[in-house]
């Protein structure tokens, strides 16, 4: 146990236990320049933690003095000055050499919708149904508003500031996130279109849509039918889109 006395094997310890839980421990992995900045900060904090006082940091820096200069540890200088720039040139050769990517899959076909829905045991029409909540202008605006703080508090991570897809673990999602800022996107939907692929999420994608597949979970669990109508009319009002209407018969 005098082993783990040490400010040394403390601070290894702790950069060591935050990358795993960083790079393992979490779902959706994290992009890794979201590692970087928590690595960083991790960093830090044991850099302050070992420096506190004297004593402390004496513990820290006498294991990496006594490998410099003593005469006992001449293997271990020796192994060292072989593996590390190894691994160091492994590193500048991961960082250079090109990878093989998949291409990229496009959302060129948006799946067909079905005629309904259940939805916490309550069956919603999706065919030629428009947002209720527009019906009350008045509310128009309470309704915006409380839709951008449904999406900045379980959507923002995916889809971005920005509503471009960009979000910090879109780098982790295959197909990437739908950029809503693009015409090609909301702007071509109709609202009910909208609830069911929020509420059901790619788990409700049916089968032959297999190609346009979806990382997005099914919300009709987390959010209510009114959050899901808020947050439809967010997207359109914060990025400028309208709506598609169903088309009417002559």
């Amino acid at each position: 146990m005098r082993l783990f006395r040490s400010r040394f094997v403390q601070a290894v310890l702790i950069v060591a236990l935050a990358f795993v839980v960083l790079r393992f421990g979490i779902r959706p992995p994290a992009p890794w320049s979201v590692i970087k900045i928590y690595m960083t900060v991790v960093f830090l904090a044991v850099l302050i933690y070992v420096s506190a006082d004297a004593d402390s940091w004496r513990s820290f820096v006498g294991p990496i003095r006594s490998t410099l200069v003593d005469p006992s540890r001449r293997l271990v200088r020796a192994a060292l000055a072989i593996v590390l720039p190894i691994l160091l040139g492994y590193y500048a050769y991961t960082q250079a050499a090109a990878t093989p990517e998949a291409p990229a899959e496009l959302r060129a076909v948006h799946p067909a919708p079905p005629g309904s829905i259940q939805f916490r045991g309550k069956e919603i029409n999706i065919s030629g149904v428009d947002n209720p909540l527009r019906r009350d202008q008045a509310s128009f605006k309470k309704h915006v508003l409380a839709g951008g703080e449904t999406y900045i508090k379980n959507c923002v991570y995916c889809h971005g500031d920005n509503l471009d897809g960009h979000g910090q673990f879109a780098p982790a999602l295959s197909p990437p996130p739908a950029d809503f800022q693009d015409p090609g996107t909301i702007a071509m939907l109709q609202e009910a279109y909208l609830f069911w692929r929020i509420a059901k999420g790619g788990p409700g994608l049916p089968r032959e849509s297999t190609p346009w597949n979806s990382a997005m979970p099914a919300w009709e669990d987390r959010l209510t039918e009114e959050q899901i109508w808020q947050v439809i009319m967010y997207l359109y009002d914060a990025t400028g889109q309208q709506p598609r209407r169903w088309e009417t018969a002559h």
